[in-house]
């Protein structure tokens, strides 16, 4: 898919009036099964288990997510392969007339090239994750045969609501009638009050996370028992994706009537996924680690997480990059509990922060403009310690891809 497409089009605006409008001139209807999935955190992993589970079990699943990391075609696959630059443009060519009238986002015409592919595909199923909120995200314009809501927590307040209640009733909207809801065992009670009266409201089931039990970690990931899924493998060495998983395996029981499963051919569908950018180690000496935190919530479960498993206890050096609409000061003070050495950067994108725009902070940490230049310093500054890349999924990936260039080694 050509990322130039898009140049011209609307990347903001929460609204949806233009989309509505467009959808409604060309009749448009979807009718591939789909699991909806919103959420502050987890979106990702769990939608990408959910995708494996079925197609390890010989179904054709699409799964539409966002952002990428290197690719836009990223965005949008079927049983592991991205969309080609054929199927993609083919899509836009018969409707770019429409997409100009109707003035639609980026985001909002990436949702439509989804649904139509997944449709003109016949997929047996579909995961679709949310881009932001769900009410009138762009995602919210079919009937789920499953909702879910991974977590709920501060984020996109100038979109979503300056509460937990307020985003609650924003990610509640892709509750429908008679649908059944999974919501995450990290709720607050603000949260599930809204959540539980938008399920009565709409006769919908709201189903529960189980516990999972014997989690051991190991460099290969972590196993752990859910339920009947004894021995569950995942490579992921991030210790929140073990919910993220589990979030997947409980999804799938729930529809097991509608989609069979085998359970040993789920448990190898889920141990086959590589969450990139999600602790992930890409150097030994030192132990470099780049993780896509972009969020207080998610920096507080890195930091709180287990790191020193993963670490073998070394000192940790933090490089840190940022989105200027994120919590600049949560996520530096989570921060600060594992490390002493913690340095500012910035990347090649249009939203990261600047040096000016961390002056608040200028006296605490220090800035350096390259982060290539950085990381290389710091690992030969560092050889025998620990290094951790973080502070948004867009500066994960910039420094997954020198590493994987071979620009860094």
């Amino acid at each position: 898919m050509n990322k130039e497409f898009f140049d011209g089009y609307r990347l903001g605006g929460y609204q949806r009036e233009n989309l509505d409008s467009f959808l409604e001139s060309i009749h448009f209807s979807y009718k591939t099964p789909s699991i909806h999935i919103a959420g502050t955190n987890g979106k990702g992993s769990t939608s990408a288990y959910i995708a494996s589970i079925y197609a390890k079990n010989g179904y054709k699943v699409g799964l539409y997510k966002s952002p990428f990391l290197f690719v836009i075609n990223e965005m949008i696959s079927i049983n592991g392969k991205n969309i080609s630059d054929d199927d993609f443009m083919a899509i836009c060519t018969r409707y770019k007339k429409q997409f100009d009238k109707f003035d639609l986002s980026a985001f909002e015409i990436q949702t439509f090239i989804a649904l139509t592919y997944f449709d003109e595909q016949k997929c047996d199923i579909a995961v679709i994750e949310c881009g932001m909120g769900g009410e009138i995200d762009a995602t919210n314009v079919f009937v789920p045969v499953l909702s879910i809501i991974t977590t709920i927590s501060l984020e996109h307040t100038d979109y979503l609501g300056c509460s937990i209640s307020e985003i609650a009733e924003q990610k509640g909207g892709i509750i429908k009638e008679e649908v059944p809801i999974l919501i995450g065992d990290t709720l607050t009670e603000d949260a599930l009050t809204v959540i539980a009266k938008i399920a009565k409201d709409n006769d919908s089931r709201i189903c529960y996370l189980s516990h999972y039990v014997n989690k051991e970690y190991s460099d290969s990931g972590y196993t752990f028992d859910y339920n009947e899924f004894y021995n569950t493998h995942i490579k992921s060495r991030a210790d929140s994706s073990v919910t993220d998983a589990c979030m997947a395996l409980e999804a799938v029981s729930i529809l097991k009537e509608q989609f069979p499963i085998d359970v040993e051919k789920a448990k190898e569908g889920i141990g086959e996924v590589y969450m990139e950018c999600r602790m992930d180690v890409v150097k030994i000496n030192p132990v470099v680690i780049i993780d896509g935190a972009h969020n207080p919530e998610a920096m507080k479960k890195l930091c709180e997480s287990p790191l020193g498993l993963v670490t073998k206890g070394k000192p940790i050096h933090v490089i840190f990059a940022c989105f200027r609409d994120k919590n600049l000061g949560n996520m530096l003070s989570y921060l600060g509990a594992i490390t002493d050495d913690l340095t500012i950067t910035t990347f090649n994108n249009p939203r990261a922060r600047t040096e000016e725009e961390y002056f608040l902070f200028a006296a605490d940490y220090p800035f350096v403009e390259s982060a290539e230049e950085l990381i290389k310093n710091k690992i030969a500054e560092f050889p025998d310690d620990a290094i951790l890349i973080t502070g948004s999924l867009a500066f994960a990936a910039y420094a997954k891809k020198l590493f994987l260039e071979g620009k860094i080694k």
